[in-house]
């Protein structure tokens, strides 16, 4: 049954909100969330409905909202305008349909700048606990899948990686640790912002780094730019070695979300199980490369 556009706007709407928010349109781009641009108090904001299927996918709503209060406060991320304390929604102001793009040097080097300024941030109560969230994942997966066996067999090399980054952890700072094109806000004032905090944690920033260079595609070069960027130093094989293991264990994480909203009927594509399997692949021959 299709909900009408009034049952979408919290029935608590007046805590935010002096007029009737009415709808303008669906924003595209989220996988796990849904996002609405709307009009209330006489200007554009962003109603974001949180995922049914949040407490499966291990997000921690507390956690965003301690991290959203910092970025919010130090101007990084969509004014927050409301944060439900049940955790069902946030409104945010509407800074712009325009998402970063790969495109230049100059793109990267806002997004390093960027990432510096949320890692300065104070520090929130939860820290990324990689095994935890692995373990929280495969609560959720269907095991009798056709691929959970083959991501199953990876389990041993993926926690030697884990053993292997923690070794070369240099400390833990807030990180964002979804960072994808969308999203990132290119706004009107030619600023970049951070919006939909739902992973953020304290961790090693070179899991942050990781998730940047794997959910964006950054190719080798671009890779190096970065990097080079972020540490404002020249980069060593240590800090290669560091972000390779990150890589090969953010890959893994992914390949357990995707299973999860498999799983639990989220996501639901007929050609889920094959591109599930070809990613496996793919991610075995990577950590082949090591021995």
């Amino acid at each position: 049954m299709s909900i009408s556009k009034a049952e979408l706007i919290p029935a608590d709407w007046q805590r935010w909100a002096s007029t009737q928010p009415t709808i303008v349109k669906p924003l595209l781009g989220g996988l796990t969330n849904k996002s609405y641009l709307i009009r209330a108090n006489n200007e554009l904001l962003v109603l974001r409905k949180n995922s049914p299927i949040s407490e499966a996918l291990n997000l921690n709503r507390s956690a965003e909202a301690q991290a959203l209060a910092h970025a919010d406060q130090a101007g990084l991320c969509a004014p927050l305008v409301y944060y439900d304390p049940q955790q069902n929604y946030m409104v945010s102001r509407y800074l712009s349909d325009t998402t970063w793009s790969v495109n230049s040097d100059a793109s990267l080097a806002r997004l390093a700048q960027l990432l510096r300024r949320i890692h300065q941030l104070p520090s929130i109560s939860t820290a990324l606990n990689i095994d935890d969230k692995m373990t929280y994942y495969w609560q959720a997966i269907d095991t009798h899948l056709e691929f959970a066996k083959e991501l199953q067999s990876l389990n041993a090399a993926i926690h030697a990686h884990i053993e292997s980054a923690k070794a070369l952890n240099k400390g833990y700072v807030l990180c964002h640790n979804d960072l994808l094109s969308s999203n990132l806000i290119a706004g009107a004032d030619d600023r970049l912002y951070a919006i939909d905090w739902e992973y953020a944690a304290m961790c090693d920033p070179f899991y942050e780094l990781a998730v940047i260079i794997e959910g964006n595609g950054l190719n080798s070069e671009q890779q190096q730019t970065l990097l080079t960027r972020y540490l404002a130093k020249s980069n060593t094989p240590p800090d290669w070695q560091r972000l390779h293991h990150w890589q090969i264990i953010y890959r893994y994480l992914c390949l357990l979300w995707y299973g999860v909203q498999y799983s639990t009927g989220a996501m639901s594509q007929s050609n889920m199980s094959g591109e599930m399997r070809k990613q496996i692949l793919a991610l075995k021959a990577l950590i082949a490369k090591d021995n």
